[in-house]
């Protein structure tokens, strides 16, 4: 009996004790940053009244212990890249909705910032249903969790003193400091250091809210592609299909050319038609996310600032494929994506680590089959003979392992 009862009171007794670190590391620790970047004490109480930590929150490292890397990861890059476009019907469905609805604004929004409505659409649908998604969490209670266990600790602490500094400055009250379980804040998701960057008050009345103000919301995310280099007038890209004596291993933001010069290589696009002449003089980039077992693109520099909203190759053509659907109607990518994923992040990790050994460069041993890997799996396949696919599967892992 004594000893059920030491394991029914243990975890509780240990939740006790971290709730006393998270105090301490609050008023010894975070405090005094804080109130050195100008926050008021009655600011810092507030926004923690009652804050203890989160620790059903993903990514954290208890007191004492190492990190870990699960074995197995959920993000769609692991399995087929062709599933993360399951949901995109809402998402252009509701966007040609909203659209009529919100005319006048987007055009307002266009004109300003010279990003296309249909863009802004897009991403206010994938990242919170139009403002329909729950945002549950207390942003300090996140951000205050985080930038004490998490594994980015360091990130996330100046992420909490933003959100400080955004209560400081009357930008927001504490309690209208809704987020996700990532820290996000808002219909447009953005961390408080991309509110302070980049919201904006586009209704006129005299303060920023991404929270309930649908023209704020939109312009806030137009302002954040322009601030990141959105080029006006310019497209994210095309669909093409890529011929098999033109190497996948061509891919990457750093191996650009002109898109006439791709053309002249014997990429075409799938529609048939030519690409656009202001588009043809103008640089663009290869884009194979799933190698030679699904759709390939050329994209131009705007596709790399839609990744500056979320790091995900997928992502930015989740919202670029979204856009054009929202514009010009529900077509499926011509290209179709094979069976290919179902690894975990450690195996792509394994066989990165092995052409790391072997001179390639993969940007890091992190278990994302991104564009340096994919194009280093195809260099490799084609020093050694074999076909050049350019994306990650059990057969490589070994081989390379």
């Amino acid at each position: 009996m004594l000893a059920c009862l030491s394991l029914v009171f243990a975890y509780p007794a240990s939740a006790a004790k971290i709730d006393d670190q998270f105090r301490a590391w609050l008023a010894n620790d975070l405090w005094p940053e804080a109130k050195t970047k100008g926050i008021s004490k009655a600011t810092f109480d507030t926004a923690f009244a009652g804050v203890k930590p989160n620790l059903k929150l993903p990514d954290l490292v208890m007191p004492g212990a190492k990190p870990t890397t699960p074995k197995k990861q959920h993000q769609a890059e692991f399995g087929s890249p062709g599933s993360y476009f399951g949901k995109i019907g809402g998402v252009t469905g509701g966007g040609r909705a909203r659209a009529g609805q919100n005319a006048r604004t987007l055009a307002a929004i266009e004109k300003r910032y010279g990003v296309p409505g249909s863009v802004v659409l897009a991403i206010w649908g994938r990242e919170s249903g139009f403002g329909a998604a729950k945002i549950p969490y207390d942003a300090f209670e996140v951000l205050g969790t985080k930038a004490f266990l998490a594994t980015r600790k360091d990130m996330f602490r100046t992420e909490v003193l933003a959100a400080l500094e955004m209560v400081e400055r009357g930008l927001a009250s504490p309690k209208a400091m809704k987020s996700s379980w990532a820290g996000a804040l808002g219909q447009p998701q953005f961390l408080p250091t991309s509110f302070l960057k980049h919201a904006v008050d586009f209704d006129g009345d005299g303060r920023a809210d991404i929270w309930n103000s649908t023209p704020d919301t939109l312009a806030s995310i137009a302002n954040y592609l322009v601030d990141y280099g959105w080029v006006k007038g310019r497209d994210w890209g095309f669909e093409v299909a890529v011929p098999e004596n033109v190497s996948c291993a061509l891919e990457g933001p750093d191996q650009g050319k002109r898109i006439s010069e791709w053309a002249a290589m014997g990429i075409s696009r799938v529609n048939g038609k030519p690409f656009p002449a202001n588009e043809a003089r103008a640089e663009g980039f290869l884009l194979m996310p799933a190698g030679r077992s699904g759709p390939a693109f050329i994209v131009t520099p705007n596709f790399y600032v839609l990744k500056e909203y979320n790091e995900s190759d997928l992502y930015a053509l989740f919202i670029g494929h979204g856009a054009d659907r929202i514009a010009h109607g529900d077509r499926n990518f011509a290209g179709s994506w094979g069976k290919v994923g179902g690894l975990y992040r450690s195996d792509v990790a394994a066989l990165q680590r092995g052409l790391e050994k072997l001179g390639y460069d993969v940007g890091g041993a992190d278990g994302l089959p991104g564009f340096k890997t994919r194009r280093s799996i195809g260099a490799w396949q084609a020093k050694n003979g074999k076909a050049a696919t350019c994306f990650p599967d059990k057969g490589l892992v070994e081989a390379v392992r």
